[in-house]
């Protein structure tokens, strides 16, 4: 079966959206290393993702701080498991690789936290930007570390914590 897909407006670009018209499946940044473009095979159809891009449109508006529409992710059961940290991640707060490795029981699993998390196909739905380096580095980012950046800095100001430092790798 092939996916629907739309485009939607955002302050970090046009972001991509997928799914089987009852789950959003994929959304995908218009830059960085991660970045995915339709497939030939996908339908344009906009309308299975009235809820998702109104949702996206209060989180960038600092209206929503946490998602609720169906997701079908796909990935193995420690991407999934990884992904389920991810959504525990309070809004405007950090985790580190270690920090989410330690949590579920896997210390010194920092870096394949970090393979999972890059593989994340719902960033801001699943907030891999949300993750740092131990150090308090912004480490890589599918969608790029100006991204990563902006969505850090865009909820600390709408959570009122926008005294906080942000470094760069």
């Amino acid at each position: 079966m092939s996916l629907r897909y739309c485009h939607h407006d955002s302050p970090v670009g046009p972001l991509l959206l997928a799914g089987d018209g009852t789950a959003l499946r994929l959304l995908s940044f218009p830059t960085g290393n991660k970045a995915v473009a339709p497939k030939a095979d996908w339908q344009p159809d906009p309308a299975p993702f009235d809820a998702v891009r109104h949702q996206l449109d209060a989180y960038f508006s600092g209206e929503l701080r946490a998602f609720d529409v169906p997701l079908e992710i796909r990935g193995t059961a420690f991407q999934k498991k990884i992904w389920a940290a991810l959504a525990t991640i309070p809004y405007a707060e950090t985790r580190s690789y270690g920090a989410i490795a330690n949590a579920l029981g896997t210390p010194g699993a920092s870096r394949a936290v970090g393979a999972a998390n890059g593989a994340n196909p719902l960033p801001i739905i699943l907030p891999c930007h949300r993750v740092i380096g131990k150090s308090g580095a912004l480490t890589g980012f599918g969608g790029g570390l100006d991204t990563k950046t902006w969505l850090l800095q865009h909820e600390a100001t709408t959570a009122g914590v926008a005294g906080r430092q942000l470094s760069l790798f």
